[in-house]
């Protein structure tokens, strides 16, 4: 069994998937780059208001599917610049707890859709943590 998860608080698709999935208990989001769901345009700013950006995206996509970021197990990141490591690490800890972060890759890769510097996927919990 899978529902499609769609919010209009976070990037409408600009492809045939959908922005989430949930399915027996996880949220599989698909990737969020840096865009703002108002304008449907990238973001200005640094590397991390970018950053930022992306993660309200996925906030939204896990408050439409009942969840939330402390619900995920799993982040996938994709970065076109290594030198941002330690700036991506400072943007985790300003949203998620260190000590029960889950897991993550961090993956350095050529192009991003849109010209993005960043993309996050997670997989998340369905039910929120009390």
């Amino acid at each position: 069994m899978k529902k499609i998860i769609n919010d209009a608080h976070a990037p409408n698709p600009i492809g045939s998937y959908n922005q989430g999935v949930l399915s027996n208990g996880f949220i599989f989001t698909s990737g969020q780059i840096p865009i703002d769901p108002d304008t449907g345009k990238m973001v200005d700013g640094d590397f991390k208001t970018k950053t930022h950006q992306v993660f309200k995206n996925l906030s939204a996509i896990l408050e439409r599917a009942n969840s939330n970021l402390s619900n995920v197990v799993k982040f996938t990141v994709f970065i076109t610049d290594m030198s941002h490591y330690s700036e991506i690490n400072e943007v985790f800890n300003e949203w998620l707890d260190e000590e029960t972060a889950p897991a993550r890759s961090l993956v350095s890769v050529r192009d991003l859709p849109g010209e993005a510097d960043i993309e996050i996927e997670c997989i998340a919990l369905e039910k929120i943590n009390a």
